[in-house]
């Protein structure tokens, strides 16, 4: 669960997790959303693999990139249970 959090610490990882949630995508189609190098965007990318978060597969010489929706709904559900939402609190001030 840290390397997922510390996957969604950066923002251009959570502009690519953003990107992912409407349809997979080649690493090509990625790049061209991104003012950086290969190199950093690559970088990204496998932070975001090391945390389950996205899954890479090759096709050919493409790498078409994914989410993980079961962990990413895991990552949802620790920060939610992080906070208490969605508990009953009856009777408590916050």
């Amino acid at each position: 669960m840290n390397a997922a959090f510390q996957a969604l610490s950066d923002p251009t990882r959570r502009e690519i997790l953003r990107l992912l949630r409407q349809r997979e995508m080649t690493a090509g189609e990625l790049a061209e959303q991104f003012h950086l190098s290969p190199s950093t965007l690559s970088g990204h990318f496998n932070v975001l693999k090391h945390a389950g978060l996205i899954v890479a597969e090759k096709n050919g010489t493409s790498i078409i990139y994914s989410l993980n929706m079961s962990v990413a709904e895991q990552t949802v559900a620790a920060v939610l249970e992080l906070f208490d939402v969605g508990k009953n609190h009856k009777g408590k001030k916050r």
